[in-house]
Parts: C-alpha cells; structure tokens; sequence
C-alpha cells in the first residue's frame, strides 16, 4: 500500500495552520488486528520527518502501521518565519500533537517514539498530558538535562586534536563559523558522533537542509529547551 500524505487543520488561537502528515500502512486494520499505530516525533527542532522514514520498515516487517509528520515551522506543514519567540512553546507542540491523534482518530490507542528533539517532547507530552491511549514510549537518542549532554558533547570536543580545538574556538570568537575549515571540521566530528555512515543518507541530508533553510524554530526553541530541561 503506497503511503497516505495529508495535512491537518491546527486551530492556535484565532489562526489555522496546517499540519502535513504520511501514513504508512492502514490505520482501519488496528481496529481489527489489535497492532497499534506508532506515532514519530522527529528531532531538530525545527527538522523534518525525512530522516525518520527508516521506521517505515516496521510497516514491511510487523504490519505495524506507521504515521510521520512534519512539526509546525518546517517541512511541509506551516512555515511561520515571523512569529515572535513567545510563538514557540511546548505546549505548541504539544497541542499540535493532540490534534492529529484526534483527527486521525488513534488517541485512543496508539504507541509513541521520539528521537532527539522528539524524545523531549514526547517524554513531556507523556508526563505532562497523560494521554490515556498511549500504550508504549519508545525515547531515542534524548537529552533529560541539557546540562548533562553539553558535558558530554564538550568531553567528546576535549578529544579532538589540540590544533583542531584551537582553531574551533578562534572561528567561534570571531564569529566566522561560516568558513569551510570549521564546516570540515565539525563535519568530521559529525560523522563520528551524529552519524557513522558515509555519505550521509539523503533522508538525513534532507532534513539539516530543511532546518538550515528555515532556522527559526531551532534557534529559538534551542533557548527554551536549554532552559527548562
């Protein structure tokens, strides 16, 4: 069965926006067969869900069906590039969240992973909404302290070369990250600590050149979360 795309209306306010979904699978059969639907919640913020449809498989292999969808701000829902930074809370995307489990009609049954960004939210929504129909939450790749995972992220820059180090924190301090040294170099520390492949899957590129585009989302909702986890 090829994929279902669609979007959703996302009543904020007196505005709608709209929030673009895929389905992987039939979503009438869990009705029947008792296999819940798994929801995914991609990272960034601010990325899309392109990265994700690896998870897709899930559908080929166990028939679980399985719903993608872009948050609001980037990909194929809303683009929003001059909301204030107040725009952007959690309960945003919590609301969100919420809306399209109902007008797809699985709140009342479903399974939720998230991944990066998307492990905060959906650790949140879990222990902040109490969804009653969420059955499973799978958290992948998330921070429960931005404290703890800037240590961490530092102890792993502590290992690159002296050199390469210095010339990080020159290009920082005179705000030319922009220059092809420091972009080859945090490429390479990339491609040992985000991710091993290489070249990078087109879905993964994808995604960072969604995000790169449009960064409002990342660079505001980055403050916020730093902030409260």
């Amino acid at each position: 069965m090829p994929p279902n795309t669609g979007t959703c209306a996302f009543q904020v306010g007196s505005e709608t926006y709209h929030t673009w979904f895929q389905i992987v699978g039939d979503l009438r059969s869990t009705r029947t067969s008792g296999i819940r639907p798994l929801v995914v919640l991609h990272g960034g913020p601010g990325m899309s869900h392109h990265y994700m449809l690896p998870h897709t498989q899930l559908h080929g292999t166990h028939n679980i069906p399985v719903i993608f969808y872009d948050q609001i701000g980037n990909g194929a829902s809303t683009h929003l590039p001059d909301k204030p930074p107040t725009f952007w809370t959690l309960d945003l995307f919590m609301d969100e969240l919420d809306n399209l489990l109902q007008f797809l009609g699985v709140s009342g049954e479903f399974d939720l992973l998230g991944h990066s960004w998307g492990c905060m939210l959906a650790a949140h929504y879990a222990s902040h909404r109490h969804p009653a129909g969420m059955r499973r939450l799978v958290l992948v790749s998330g921070a429960p302290s931005m404290k703890l995972w800037q240590e961490g992220a530092n102890q792993l820059r502590d290992k690159l070369p002296k050199e390469t180090r210095d010339m990080l924190e020159e290009h920082e301090r005179d705000g030319t990250t922009g220059d092809q040294e420091y972009q080859d170099a945090m490429q390479a520390f990339s491609n040992k600590h985000i991710c091993r492949l290489v070249p990078w899957p087109e879905e993964l590129l994808t995604s960072f050149a969604i995000m790169e585009k449009e960064p409002i989302v990342y660079a505001t909702m980055c403050v916020f979360v730093f902030c409260l986890f």
